[in-house]
This record gives structure tokens, sequence and C-alpha cells, in this order.
């Protein structure tokens, strides 16, 4: 039993003044073993202060220390295992668990990689020049850009993440996988939306790739009508990504013919800077959570779904755009959250 230096320091008092630790125990301020204990260390240290225990010695120095950490940079991925094994050549004999503390006292803890596409040098560079030429846009000016980009669907709820609750032993219950198929059946679609709400959604026909004929198509009968009834007359910016059917020559020029200014350059290997990203996440979810069995019932709730996305919605998503740019520039142009 842990006890206070004030208590500690009325049974030593008591002590003093010949009472037995019988006799302190009847006032019942401390159990029995309890007052015997302090009595003893008194007589043995002459102090009330209770002695530290020393614990288990530490089996590494600071020096160390350090160099498990520099061992740990060079390769990121490297297991607790594998580390204690390396750390031992270094003259350093213990197991992978102690390995994790020190690695856990300096704040480093095992997690599953994030997935996003590579940047190189001069993706970075283009992030950095996009992030600084709109750092001082407020959501008011995102609020007259129009997003857009293609996303793939898939039957089996294999479009998102899928959580389930299980006991031991439950893992592989039918009632809790998820389903997979060796070719699952893909449905691709291209949608556009801004602050004022989603816009067209079309889905491409089964074995379509998407090539400038076929955007060029779409941006005629999906783009202009968005553009149309969200914008009127007044003057807004399309965004879309360096895909080659997007920077082609004929689209280049065709999107010049109709007036429509162009947001960009657009970096590339950057879905964090597009919204439209956290709008595909947010449909995906509603829709596999219906659990469409078949690709008519999978196309049907994607336009069901999509056509049921609030205003509200998509304004908070471009209401997000000057926090998502000052996000980048403050990691010098490595990815961010999304």
């Amino acid at each position: 039993m842990v006890t206070c230096k004030e208590t500690r320091a009325v049974i030593i008092a008591l002590h003093k003044k010949s009472f037995t630790g019988k006799d302190i125990a009847a006032s019942k301020i401390a159990p029995k073993s309890t007052i015997y204990r302090i009595i003893k260390n008194y007589k043995e240290s002459g102090s009330i202060v209770v002695k530290k225990a020393s614990g288990h010695p530490r089996k590494s120095s600071k020096r160390q220390d350090c160099l498990l950490k520099m061992i740990q940079l060079r390769d990121q991925g490297t297991t607790s295992t594998e580390l204690a094994q390396e750390w031992q050549q270094a003259g350093v004999s213990t197991s992978a668990r102690t390995v994790r503390r020190r690695l856990l006292e300096d704040g480093l803890v095992s997690r599953r990689a994030a997935k996003k596409p590579l940047l190189s040098r001069k993706n970075i560079r283009d992030r950095l020049i996009f992030c600084k030429r709109y750092r001082d846009w407020t959501a008011e000016d995102w609020g007259k850009v129009i997003f857009s980009d293609e996303s793939p669907f898939r039957l089996f709820g294999a479009s998102g993440k899928k959580l389930v609750r299980r006991r031991q032993g439950e893992r592989y219950h039918q009632s809790r996988v998820m389903p997979t198929v060796k070719h699952p059946e893909t449905i691709h679609v291209w949608g556009c939306f801004s602050a004022k709400g989603v816009g067209s959604l079309t889905i491409l026909p089964k074995n379509t790739a998407m090539n400038k004929e076929w955007y060029q198509h779409i941006l005629r009968e999906q783009l202009l009508p968005t553009i149309q009834e969200q914008f009127g007359d007044e003057q807004c910016l399309f965004q879309h990504d360096g895909a080659p059917c997007h920077n082609a020559k004929v689209i280049t020029k065709w999107l010049g013919e109709q007036n429509i200014n162009i947001l960009g350059p657009w970096p590339g290997n950057s879905p964090d800077l597009n919204s439209i990203e956290n709008l595909w996440s947010i449909l995906k979810r509603r829709v596999d959570k219906q659990k469409p069995t078949n690709s008519d019932k999978l196309q049907a709730l994607i336009m069901q779904e999509w056509a049921a996305i609030s205003q509200d919605v998509a304004q908070k998503l471009i209401d997000s755009m000057p926090g998502q740019i000052a996000e980048v520039l403050k990691k010098k142009g490595q990815h961010c959250k999304y």
C-alpha cells in the first residue's frame, strides 16, 4: 500500500513517543503491515522517504539506443526481430520486445504504410508551385471551381474498406468476410461537382477505355450542362488532372472554343488536392453498404446515391481546400491526409 508523506510522518512521530505498531494500528491511519514496514524503513535509513525500487537494470545505454534509432531510420520497414539481430551484431544482446520499447520511447510505433502515388522530384516541385499560386484563395474562390475525375466501382464491396466485429475464431465465418472474385466486374464513371452541389455523372460503357474521343463526348454532354445549370453566365474554372486524354490537343482546343478556363497547371500524382476524391469515398461507402449483387444494381445504386449527395456535403469539401493547400505547403510538397 502506498502512503502519503504526512501519514508516514504521523506514524514515525507516534513511534518516537514509544507507541507500538499495534497501538498505532488501533488508530486505523494505515494497515498494520504498512505501519511495521514504515517503522522498519525508518530504523534502517533514518528517513521517512520511501526508497525507490531499483527495478530491472536497463540493458542498453543511451548511446546504444541512439544506434538503434539510426539502424531503424536506414530502413523504416525493418521488423523488430530484424532490428534486434542487427543491434546484437553491434554488441547489444536483447529481444525484439525490448527493441519495440526503445522505439516507443522515441514515439516510433509500427503501423501499416499508407498507400499513396509515388512522388518524383518534379511532382513535389509542381505541387509546391501550384499550392503557392493558390495559397491565398479563400473557400469562396474555390467555390467557383468545378472539380472532375474518373473512378472505378467494383462489385462485392471491393471499392472501399470494410470493418466487421467478430469473436475469436470467427475470422473466416461467412458473415464476417468480404467476398472477392478473381476478376471482379468494374464499372468506370466520370463525375464533377462544385460548391453548388454534384454535377453530372456518367457511366462508361463496358470494356470502354477513356480516350480523347470519349472524353470530348463527356465534356460536351455532361460538363457543359453542369456549367450552365450551376453557374449560368458566371465565370468559373474547370479542374481535371494531367491524364493523357485530358491534355490532348483536341481537348485543349475544344475547351478554348467553349471559353472554359482551366485550373492549373495541375500537379501530377496529387489526388489529395482534388476534393472529388473525398466525394468518391463517400459515394463508394454508400453504395457498398447496400451490397449490390450484379452490374445493373451497382449502376443503379451509383446513380441513385450520387443524386442523393446534398449541397452541404459538397460545400464542406470545397471549404476544406484552403486547409489542404496549407497542409501541402507545410509538408513541403509531400502527401497529406485527404
